[in-house]
């Protein structure tokens, strides 16, 4: 191509071989031919007003940068003649300048980077900006997505706290077209772990003494990090004493120094002791704690049969409740002793193969059974109060510790009782001889109807005699017969065969309890304590006597 001389251009070239004219316009168009709308081009800066930036980008027109798109510190710096980079929205407006764009050409800039750093895989820096539905707004250069599950390995609670804050990242996702781009910092945080725990896995080894921080926990252990690995301490292999709650050993965010007790490279499971530190108390309890030693302990648990003492941290001993008092008393543990208290106990036995030791309260004190001989000699009269009835028998307390019992067999010369509470009722004072003491079984037999003399061994043979009439009160009333008091309190019993009552009756129809009635002796038996007595005996010798006084 050459200028004519009017200034024309000629094609130098023409299909005639002739130069043909094109004026100024084509020569514009073929300059901006291959320049596209939304495209990066480079211009001069001819001009800096109050309203914008001119810039010459060799096109027919200048554009204009709106200096909003400037800061203060770059309209200072800004001079003419100076080449900047712009992005163009189009080519001209409707009054033939070309609208241009600083910031886009920035971004597009921005978005070249980060579309390399994506397909690289690149780690990019990422500032929290603002919290959004589902996670977090953050600046790479653009605003990006970060999806709450992204954010770190474990969910995170309090999001504001991150704002403001810059943390490595990588693009997982993004779209040019829509403007979308999706960041995640969980992968970086992952690949660190792995690879901590690839390093950390690979010098573990059973028995090793190693330093971690207790990451999380649980109602049977802690879970401890000992970088890029967990391992488990469980509450047993906390301490060699009891332990309630693991929380009582340790705390989230502990630095604590464990033991690996076992570990699975197959499976990566660590387990881990934190009581392995220090020796096995119970190794040396057969020393420390031998059979008889007096000792002062701690109340750390309390059960229905008992409580449990701690003697030193890692060793407890059980009193039994029958070995917390001489009293036999103690219906529950808790009216003794609290947790907490510290009281003295003395050795009873030691299992060190079972970790067990028993220990003994009463033992503190002096038995009172053992002076129980003296203190009470057989046929002396002792008083006391009716602890409790049973079946067989009262129980009697005569000191702390002493109880005697009375037999049922021994409440009553006369009477059949079927039931203590007969005679006796609780809380009711009582006097009464000891029968027999047993210091080592603990018992002592006591007899309340030896307070009187054997009526059956005085009187009763010279009273009454076989053929006898006497009168008697009816005290009992049962199937077979009914049972009569005799005026001495002897009792003795009728037969139904011997009341007189038709077979086809009943006594109880016939016979009322408090009734009294006469009937004749008809059998004693000295040996078994019975005396027979009969109505219908009584009736016939009435009325003989009546035929025969006729």
């Amino acid at each position: 191509m050459t200028l004519s001389q009017d200034g024309q251009i000629a094609e130098t070239t023409g299909p005639r071989g002739e130069e043909a004219p094109m004026d100024m316009q084509a020569l514009y168009e073929e300059s901006f031919k291959n320049l596209k709308e939304g495209g990066i081009v480079e211009g001069t800066v001819i001009a800096v007003r109050q309203d914008g930036v001119v810039v010459d980008i060799g096109y027919k027109s200048e554009g204009m940068i709106p200096i909003g798109e400037f800061n203060s510190a770059e309209v200072a710096a800004l001079k003419v003649g100076e080449r900047i980079q712009v992005y163009l929205e189009e080519r001209e407006d409707s009054e033939g300048n070309l609208i241009l764009s600083k910031e886009k050409a920035a971004k597009m800039k921005v978005w070249e980077v980060l579309e390399k750093s994506f397909e690289k895989g690149e780690v990019i820096d990422g500032r929290m900006i603002s919290k959004v539905k589902g996670g977090m707004m953050v600046d790479i250069g653009v605003k990006a997505f970060l999806p709450g599950s992204q954010i770190d390995l474990h969910p995170v609670r309090d999001l504001d706290s991150l704002i403001g804050k810059t943390f490595p990242m990588k693009i997982i996702k993004m779209n040019h077209r829509r403007g979308n781009i999706v960041v995640s910092r969980r992968i970086l945080l992952e690949d660190s772990r792995d690879k901590k725990r690839r390093a950390a896995m690979a010098t573990l080894e059973d028995g090793q003494l190693i330093e971690g921080m207790v990451k999380n926990i649980t109602e049977y252990g802690a879970f401890i990090d000992l970088g890029g690995i967990d391992g488990l301490l469980h509450i047993t292999d906390m301490s060699w004493g009891r332990v309630n709650h693991p929380s009582e050993i340790v705390s989230v965010g502990d630095r604590v120094g464990v033991i690996i007790l076992k570990y699975d490279k197959e499976t990566g499971r660590v387990s881990l002791g934190l009581k392995q530190k220090t020796p096995d108390p119970w190794t040396q309890v057969e020393q420390k704690y031998p059979v008889g030693t007096r000792i002062k302990g701690r109340i750390v648990s309390i059960t229905d049969y008992g409580a449990f003492v701690e003697l030193e941290p890692g060793v407890e001993g059980l009193v039994h409740i029958s070995e917390m008092s001489w009293s036999h008393e103690v219906r529950h543990p808790s009216k003794l002793v609290s947790v907490g208290d510290h009281v003295d106990v003395v050795v009873l036995t030691v299992d060190r193969g079972n970790r067990k030791i028993s220990l003994g309260m009463k033992q503190v004190m002096p038995n009172p059974w053992t002076a129980a001989e003296g203190k009470y000699p057989i046929g002396s009269r002792v008083t006391g109060k009716i602890k409790g009835l049973t079946d067989f028998g009262a129980f009697v307390g005569l000191e702390e510790g002493i109880d005697g019992l009375i037999h049922i067999s021994d409440m009553s010369w006369t009477k059949r009782l079927t039931h203590p509470s007969e005679l006796f009722k609780k809380g009711q004072p009582v006097e009464a001889v000891v029968l027999k003491v047993d210091k080592e079984k603990e018992r002592l037999s006591l007899g309340f109807k030896q307070l009187q003399t054997d009526p059956w061994e005085t009187g009763i043979t010279e009273k009454y005699r076989v053929g006898d009439v006497a009168k008697c009160k009816i005290v009992k009333v049962t199937d077979f017969g009914i049972f009569v008091e005799l005026e001495d309190g002897v009792e003795g019993l009728i037969h139904v065969s011997e009341t007189g009552i038709e077979p086809s009756s009943r006594i109880g129809d016939a016979m009322q309890i408090n009734d009294v009635i006469r009937a004749q002796i008809i059998k004693m038996d000295l040996t078994e304590r019975k005396i027979a007595l009969s109505i219908r005996a009584y009736k016939n010798e009435q009325e003989r006597a009546q035929k025969k006084d006729k």
